[in-house]
């Protein structure tokens, strides 16, 4: 029988998806389940966005560049401009969503056995793009009780190498929601110059920050031309996770052609959804800040009931919308598929990720779970009391 690679075997399965067959059966079983494991927002994706599609008077769904239409870099950069981060539109590709943008800046920069600094925990699938790519993720631990924010830049230190290539961050974090502070840019800024790294910044929430925080990017640090990689993606900012457009953007011209080369072998970004992508950068602010006024409350609510369960911690998130809770359980994985199985109330129960698979160090987070505040706040008060009431009668 021929064999599988040893890549493909390494590769590791999604904490967010692996349990959807357990949830499927669930549902055959007549059971409700309140989704709390993945980010699909449920906020309707704006109609000017939608609207393009449908008046696209397109004969031919032909190819676009490889770097994405020019019309749209153009208003991509624009759209920058007024978050106050200076580029060009031929400092973007456009890409197949966030995770192609990060397999091009991974397969750009980096060679097998190369390595990544990642403060964990980190999202899922950075364990994937970094073993699709042959890269080794080095972990630097980030902390709940410190509410997952930036490790001491010594850490960072001890753990460069010949091998290290880049450090990799997401702000606004997902699962913590973290959002990292202006100096704590400042600090990775000196240390990849000090090292001559790369620092790639995964920044697909930036619209999400709460309590008056305003998020800075790394593409306005001075200094960093050469060294910054920007993730961005539409799926998140417009709920359009669907459409499957991000971007990758750098001051760096070498890192941009040789993303290029990565862009040309698989051709082009879907049209249709760079047409609606364009579109939606015309949606006005009030927008945003009706989103960004709906995920405050549900943040507020999902964590004052989580913080009335006898056990349970949680950090505050301060941008996105995700959270860290650590349950008093021993394995959440063992958890997550014993509530779809096992558990229900009025038939109905929860689908949570386990948050172990958003660490790379082994054992860490394995009484975690990550849950993504996507649900109107009555869902997310019910879901909850769901969570309290099977901690009750769980046993490992």
């Amino acid at each position: 029988m021929p064999t599988i690679s040893k890549k493909g075997q390494l590769m590791p399965q999604s904490p967010i998806r692996k349990l959807v067959p357990y949830a499927e059966q669930a549902e055959k079983m007549g059971k409700s389940i309140y989704y709390l494991n993945i980010g699909q927002p449920d906020i309707k994706t704006p109609k000017i966005a939608l609207q393009a599609v449908k008046d696209s008077t397109i004969d031919v769904l032909a190819y676009s560049r490889s770097e994405g239409s020019e019309a749209y870099r153009q208003k991509i950069a624009s759209y920058y401009l007024n978050h106050d981060i200076q580029v060009k539109h031929d400092d973007i590709i456009v890409t197949t969503g966030g995770s192609e943008a990060l397999l091009f800046a991974f397969g750009s920069i980096m060679d097998v056995d190369d390595e990544i600094i990642i403060p964990e925990p980190f999202y899922a699938n950075y364990n994937g793009f970094s073993t699709a790519s042959g890269v080794k993720v080095v972990p630097v631990i980030s902390k709940i009780e410190d509410n997952f924010a930036l490790p001491p830049i010594e850490a960072f230190e001890k753990l460069i190498t010949p091998k290290t290539k880049a450090i990799l961050i997401c702000n606004p974090g997902n699962p913590t929601g973290y959002l990292y502070s202006k100096e704590e840019i400042k600090k990775l800024s000196e240390i990849v110059k000090k090292h001559d790294l790369f620092l790639i910044a995964d920044e697909v929430y930036r619209e999400f920050a709460y309590d008056g925080n305003t998020h800075y990017s790394v593409m306005q640090e001075a200094g960093l031309e050469e060294h910054a990689i920007m993730i961005d993606s539409v799926s998140k900012r417009y709920s359009m996770c669907g459409a499957r457009i991000g971007c990758l953007v750098s001051k760096n011209k070498t890192v941009i052609a040789t993303a290029l080369k990565f862009a040309q072998a698989r051709l082009s970004p879907p049209t249709l959804a760079q047409i609606a992508s364009e579109a939606a950068l015309e949606t006005p602010q009030s927008y945003f800040d009706a989103v960004i006024e709906e995920y405050v409350d549900r943040r507020n609510t999902l964590i004052s009931e989580l913080q009335k369960i006898d056990g349970v911690k949680v950090a505050k998130p301060k941008g996105a919308f995700y959270c860290i809770a650590e349950l008093p359980v021993k394995n959440s994985d063992d958890f997550a598929q014993w509530l779809l199985e096992h558990f229900s109330i009025d038939n109905e129960t929860i689908m949570v990720a386990p948050a172990g698979g958003f660490y790379s160090t082994p054992g860490v987070g394995i009484n975690q779970i990550r849950i993504a505040y996507v649900l109107n706040k009555e869902s997310l008060i019910r879901a909850v009391k769901i969570l309290r009431e099977a901690l009750k009668v769980y046993k490992d």
